[in-house]
This record gives C-alpha cells, structure tokens and sequence, in this order.
C-alpha cells in the first residue's frame, strides 16, 4: 500500500529504495516461514514434507498484481527443500488442482462460504474449514502415489478397477484412499 501511494505521488522512479526494503522483508519472511516449516516437520518426526505443486507462470494481471508477485513461494519450498535434506527428510510435490474445490470424504464440489472464505459447505451440507480439508486431500494424493507406484502393472490396473478415482490424479481425495487401502487389505487376505 505504501509502495502503491508513493508511486502515486512521486512517480515510480522515486520508489527504488522502498521496492528494495520490501525485498529484503519478503526474502527474510521467507526464510523464517521455511524454517518453521521445517521444524515442525522434524518436532512431528516426519520423513517427507508434502507441497503442492505451484505453478504460477505467465502474466499476473489485476488488482492484487503486486502481492501476487510478492509471494516468494518458489524460494520457501527451494529452502524448505534444502533444510529438509540436511536433517535427512524427503521432499514431495502433488498436483494442486481441485485440492481445495473437492471435499475430503468424497461428497463432491464445496462451496465457499462469502463471509468467512476459509469455511466451506459440502454437498451432504457439512461445514468445515476449506485448509485442513485441502491438506487431507494433498496427503491422501501423496500416499495414493506412493501405495501405486511399487506394484506390478497388473495389480495396479485390479486395483484401479476396483477404486476407479486413483486413475486420475487431479481429483482424488481422502475417501478415495480409504477405499484404496480397504481394496489394498483385501487382496492381501486373499
């Protein structure tokens, strides 16, 4: 906002100094987000830090243009990367599409709610809070991939037949990873 009067006022060549100091703000926010990060992951015990995959490229267009481009989410995820394989933690990354726009216990498409835009209605009428949903979600996506991707070809194809959702990335959610290790467990007794 300071950024946005002064430019107003002066001109954007008189605001050098200030685009400088903000920067240095978001480079040193950053770091303390990624090191947060990191440590919480070591408190829990944790062997893998799950991120979404952010791909923002192209344009930035519109009124939020600048804390859009103020986001340093590719250096926080670099650092966290970094931390994370000193302390001999692996790094993931999952397709971010529909992890918040799908419901965690498979119901279908939420809708966001106008006033507190971090609630959401499911489409049994469940409110609940659209992050922690979206963080099942992105957890579920990583566990599906890692329970798939050791099989033979032809116990995966069974168990795609069995949970038809896994075959699709982008919209699975935690239900489906429920059923999958259900099936999972199911064959094994067999």
């Amino acid at each position: 906002g300071r950024i946005r009067r002064s430019q107003r006022e002066h001109g954007s060549a008189q605001t050098q100094g200030r685009w400088a100091y903000t920067k240095r703000l978001n480079t040193e926010l950053g770091k303390k987000t990624a090191g947060a990060i990191v440590r919480y992951a070591e408190e829990n015990h944790a062997d893998v830090i799950v991120f979404e995959y952010l791909e923002m490229q192209g344009k930035i267009s519109g009124k939020k243009k600048q804390k859009l481009h103020l986001w340093r989410k590719r250096d926080i995820q670099k650092c966290c990367e970094h931390q994370a394989h000193r302390k001999g933690m692996r790094v993931s990354r999952i397709c971010a599409w529909n992890t918040s726009r799908l419901a965690y216990d498979g119901s279908g498409v939420v809708t966001r709610d106008w006033e507190n835009h971090s609630l959401c209605t499911f489409q049994t009428g469940k409110r609940y809070n659209c992050d922690l949903s979206a963080s099942c979600n992105i957890g579920a996506r990583y566990f599906i991939r890692e329970l798939l991707k050791p099989l033979p070809a032809t116990e995966r194809s069974l168990l795609e037949a069995k949970v038809p959702p896994v075959k699709r990335r982008t919209s699975c959610v935690y239900a489906d990873l429920r059923k999958l290790h259900s099936e999972m467990e199911r064959l094994k007794a067999a």
